[in-house]
């Protein structure tokens, strides 16, 4: 009896996902949507065109509970399927995002064109679609290239993979910080992939020193632009003269932490999110935490991101093949990524992105994509426990023979 159902767990039963990753994400969830609807219900009952305080938090838990079935139902599937589909992904982000600048599918959204119309009300930015393309065409190049990842054109071979996605997004979504993260995962799973790394720390290091330089002259010499981008730039580096191109969130989101403490004004009790910072449930949802829970529920939150990249790196270095460790790999990045540029840009580090909490702040796309990535790094952690189990088995066999 016991050895049936050791072959039947063995064949890929219930039982053998990583839960640990699992129980992470849906914390992660949960917390997400009741500071969610703590931080939008006064704009949503406010509105007049939507006049529900539940309003955010309604559609929020839609796309989150779709998300997690959508992450358990990845996760039974076996992830070299993403070795054979790599190619198809990477060409249908591109003309999804193509499709928002060349069709009328296309729609603008307070000022910016990044969403797809995909049925009534219902949009979706294809750029989500870009990061898991890089996800896995990178990895899937790497594997076919082999040994000649060591060369020069090999390295540029998968830079430019990425750099075509992150272009498209620039280009097709005018959407940077996009353009960055998906540039961002590329570089990152180069690294991890490519023996010498030597290169690409120098390569960081001198890119970082010019970028600091080139901060230091703008703060010296700039007091205007005309370049949006530059606007918010200034609005960074001097956000008390910029008040009216974004100068103004970034201090209000300062006052939120700040007036924090250690444990928070108390869970529903924030001020800065009655209109002072607008829509406060998508990208500055860090400081409205940090206001009502204090910097008590920051490290919380930070703790929670830390384990949820922890479980992972374990992922990707048990991974039962290269592939599967590229993949995890890249999940890592982009998750990891995604968190600190949001952090920063609340506690005024970096100028504004537009990147949002991972998991916590409002928005269906981006928790969909989000799940099906963890979805992948389940089914890479079900085929190590998979051939755990097939270990055991087979130890146990031979020492019955024995």
């Amino acid at each position: 009896m016991q050895k049936k159902k050791r072959k039947k767990r063995a064949a890929g039963g219930a039982g053998y996902y990583d839960f640990n990753l699992l129980a992470v994400v849906i914390i992660l969830v949960s917390f997400g949507l009741v500071m969610l609807y703590s931080a939008s219900a006064y704009e949503a009952v406010s509105d007049p065109y939507i006049a529900d305080d539940m309003y955010y938090f309604k559609r929020m838990a839609m796309f989150s509970g779709a998300g997690i079935a959508l992450a358990l139902v990845v996760s039974r599937v076996d992830y070299h399927w993403a070795i054979k589909l790599a190619p198809l992904i990477y060409v249908l982000a591109f003309l999804a995002m193509a499709a928002v600048q060349f069709t009328p599918l296309g729609r603008t959204i307070n000022g910016a064109r990044r969403w797809l119309r995909i049925g009534g009300s219902l949009t979706m930015q294809p750029s989500e679609i870009a990061k898991i393309a890089v996800i896995v065409i990178v990895p899937y190049t790497i594997m076919r290239i082999g040994r000649n990842l060591n060369t020069l054109r090999g390295v540029m071979l998968i830079i430019g993979l990425g750099l075509i996605q992150a272009g498209a997004a620039y280009a097709f979504t005018d959407n940077l910080s996009t353009a960055v993260i998906i540039m961002a995962i590329a570089i990152g799973v180069v690294f991890i992939a490519h023996p010498k790394t030597k290169e690409f720390v120098i390569i960081f290091c001198s890119a970082l020193g010019a970028l600091v330089i080139g901060l230091i002259y703008i703060n010296a010499t700039m007091t205007d632009s005309t370049s949006f981008r530059m606007r918010r730039v200034l609005a960074w580096l001097q956000p008390e003269n910029n008040l009216d191109e974004g100068g103004y969130q970034v201090l209000q989101g300062l006052y939120a932490i700040g007036s924090g403490g250690f444990f928070g004004k108390g869970l529903g009790n924030s001020t800065q999110k009655l209109s002072t910072i607008p829509e406060a449930q998508n990208d500055m949802i860090f400081s409205i935490i940090c206001e009502e829970l204090g910097l008590f529920g920051a490290i919380l939150v930070l703790i929670l991101f830390g384990y949820l990249l922890y479980r992972l790196f374990v992922i990707a270095q048990n991974a039962p093949d290269l592939y599967g460790t590229l993949i995890v790999s890249g999940i890592f990045v982009h998750v990891a990524l995604q968190v600190i540029l949001n952090i920063c840009v609340v506690l005024n580090l970096i100028p504004t992105t537009g990147v949002t909490l991972p998991f916590v702040s409002y928005g269906g796309t981006s928790v969909l994509f989000l799940m099906s990535e963890v979805g992948l790094a389940l089914g890479v952690a079900r085929k190590i426990k998979y051939n755990e189990v097939e270990t055991s088995r087979r130890i146990d066999a031979l020492s019955k023979n024995n």
